[in-house]
């Protein structure tokens, strides 16, 4: 039986050598580069709904936005 997520939950991660923390809470994650306050939100309702998806691609700069494009096209 899972233990219920009833309060905040924070790990730290790394991702590509910089140091994240990844908040995990009952209404969603939050991920925040470590010493920072700002950071990408996703409610699991959202998740759910396939929004972090949508999300990625309309927070992408315009080189990781081109760089998708030609991975798609050499497919």
């Amino acid at each position: 039986m899972a233990t219920k997520l009833d309060k905040q939950l924070k790990r730290e991660i790394d991702v590509d050598g910089k140091p994240y923390m990844l908040a995990i809470t009952p209404e969603g994650l939050k991920l925040t580069e470590k010493g920072k306050r700002k950071g990408q939100e996703l409610s699991w309702k959202n998740l759910l709904a396939g929004q972090s998806a949508q999300a990625t691609v309309l927070n992408a700069g315009p080189e990781e936005a081109h760089d998708g494009q030609e991975a798609h096209e050499a497919e």
